[in-house]
């Protein structure tokens, strides 16, 4: 009798730890699902494959899915920055507190490749865009070794509007196959496309109008961007 005893407590105590166990166990969030190429697309869906316009606050785990080397994923907001780099191809996971605010995701070489939606209820206006950067900012211009080029700030942030000033380009061509082009108002340079290495320019910027860098040999492909010039 006294064993039939002790091998019920036994069995409750395990029942029991078991159930601590489990409540002491993190609940993963939400899952959202980002994509990025083959092509010139990206999105981001829900559990369900709906697109994403409207969250609620709180914790989600974000998976995506990095099908090229020309792109990025990039999702920004309030509390929240997250890329892949863009040479990078898999998958990634993120696990990311949104909070009330408008939220964007992007491909860093080709901004318009984007999408936004907004969590809770946001008590400012949509932004709209980033401050323009000044001439007190440094510059890299990557051309390669994919069929990529880019303008960033040593910080790794895509270059969209900068104000007139004179500005420290580090210009960085990694492949004999490119060349990396930069023409504005009254400035136009290029590294040759069998130069590969570092040089290091100074791009005055003496008008408002638009900042373009590009590869020749392959500007029709996509290897191109451009940068507003401002005031």
């Amino acid at each position: 009798m006294r064993a039939a005893v002790a091998l019920v407590t036994l069995a409750l105590a395990a029942v029991l730890l078991g159930a601590t166990d489990g409540a002491a166990s993190p609940a993963q969030g939400p899952r959202l699902f980002g994509e990025v190429g083959p092509d010139f697309e990206i999105s981001l869906h829900d559990a369900q494959g709906s697109r994403v316009t409207q969250l609620d606050p709180g914790t989600y785990v974000v998976r995506v899915e990095d099908k090229s080397d020309f792109h990025s994923f990039h999702l920004e907001g309030p509390g929240v920055d997250e890329m892949t780099e863009v040479a990078f191809t898999g998958t990634v996971e993120w696990t990311v507190t949104f909070r009330d605010g408008r939220y964007r995701f992007h491909c860093d070489p080709h901004p318009t490749l984007a999408g936004t939606f907004t969590v809770g209820n946001p008590a400012t206006p949509p932004p709209t865009g980033p401050a323009p950067i000044t001439a007190k900012t440094r510059l890299v211009l990557t051309s390669g070794p994919a069929q990529v080029i880019t303008l960033k700030t040593a910080a790794g942030k895509a270059v969209r509007t900068m104000r007139l000033g004179t500005y420290s380009l580090t210009v960085r061509d990694r492949s004999r196959a490119h060349d990396a082009h930069v023409i504005a108002p009254g400035f136009n340079r290029k590294t040759t496309v069998a130069f590969v290495g570092t040089q290091r320019w100074k791009v005055k910027l003496a008008r408002v109008g638009t900042l373009r860098f590009l590869c020749d040999p392959h500007a029709s492909a996509g290897m191109r961007g451009s940068a507003k010039i401002v005031r």
